[in-house]
Formats: C-alpha cells, structure tokens, sequence
C-alpha cells in the first residue's frame, strides 16, 4: 500500500466514524421527541458532516488515483477552518453549557477528535493546488449564511442552538457583537490556513509563490 492510499484509508474511517456518530446521535434527538430541523441547525453538527463528507469523498478519489483540483482545495479549505472554529468556540463558550441528551463520547468525538484530526491533515497533506487569497470571500459564505439562518429562525421560533445568539441573553447589541467577532474570526481563520496549506503545499510541490497568490498557476 503506498503513503497516499495510506492516508486514503484513514480519512475515510475518520469520515465514516464521524457520520455514524452523527446518526446515533440524529436517532438519540429524534428517540428524546426533538426537531430534527433543530438537529440540523447545529453548526457542529453541520460542520462535521461537511467535513467527513470531504474526507470520504477525497479519500475515494484519492485511492483511484485522481488528481484533485482548485476548487476542491477550497472546498477542503473550508471544511477545515469550519472544524478548526468548532473546536475553538466549544472549548472558549460552550464548554460548560448543559449538552442534553448528547454521548459523551459522540460529544469528544465531534467538538475534540475531528478538529484536531482535520486540522492535522490538512497541515500533514495539504493541497497541491494553490488557493488565490481572494477566494476567501467565498470560504465565508457559509457561515454568514449560518448566522444569518440562526437569527432569523431563531426569531420566528424563539430556539437557538447557541447560547450566545439569543439576544433574551443580552439583547440584540451582544448577539451582534458576538457575530462580528466569529465573522472576523472566521476571516483571519481562513487567511491562516490558506497561507499555511499554500506554503506547505508549495514546499511540497515546488510551485512559485506567485501562484498562491493570484491563482494564475498550479
């Protein structure tokens, strides 16, 4: 077996791990009398089924030999910065928050095991293909589509998956500032990892600089 169906292998039990967690878990919700709606507006929850989907998918491609281009590089982008930021936000805010009905080692295994693990990989395999900076723009979309989502349903229901966006917990004043910070933070994350699996990926591949900046290249 070479290196690359090596890593193939352990992205896809990463990623199918995660989607079993994921279920068990959609059937714990659905067992309790909960909205699967709610389920599904989880960023975790979201963002982890992104983010296996990404590995299953790739470590498929990869163990049949393709080459995987430009915009998959920015789809993998974004599913590690999602990742990363779960683990950051649960660790800073949501640590201590009563979790209801979710498995202790189901709740490890998404807020702890796959930031880590995905984070990992990117820094170990990063992408052979440059990502223009300028892309970044599209890397936020979809949590700005998130938070937006969040707030307006969250006022048409009155639910929140987060502490933090309910304004009954401060008014609307905090819950914006909340949002702006996770939006910069997003940003910055993004730029960071970016420039990280450009650098890596160039040293591994040799490409000029100049391609992960205008995308012109590589």
């Amino acid at each position: 077996m070479t290196l690359s169906r090596a890593f193939a292998a352990v992205r896809f039990l990463f990623g199918a791990v995660t989607l079993v967690a994921v279920g068990i878990q959609l059937g714990i919700h659905i067992g309790h009398g909960f909205s699967v709606l709610n389920f599904f507006s989880y960023f975790t929850n979201l963002s982890n089924i992104f983010a296996a989907v990404v590995l299953v998918v790739e470590s498929v491609l990869t163990w049949r030999g393709k080459d995987l281009g430009p915009a998959w590089a920015l789809l993998r982008c974004i599913s590690v910065v999602c990742m990363a930021l779960v683990g950051i936000v649960f660790s800073a805010l949501l640590r201590d928050v009563d979790l209801g009905a979710l498995l202790p080692w189901i709740n490890t295994w998404l807020h702890y095991v796959m930031p880590v693990a995905i984070v990992a990989d990117w820094l170990i395999t990063p992408p052979r293909h440059a990502i223009p900076y300028k892309r970044v723009l599209i890397a936020i979309a979809f949590p700005l589509v998130y938070l937006a989502y969040s707030l307006i349903r969250g006022a048409a229901i009155s639910w929140y998956a987060y502490p933090f966006l309910n304004p009954a917990d401060g008014g609307y004043g905090a819950v914006l500032l909340t949002c702006l910070i996770i939006a910069v933070a997003f940003v910055a994350m993004t730029l960071l990892i970016m420039a990280l699996g450009n650098w890596l990926g160039r040293r591994i591949t040799g490409r000029p600089v100049a391609a992960s900046v205008d995308g012109s290249r590589g």
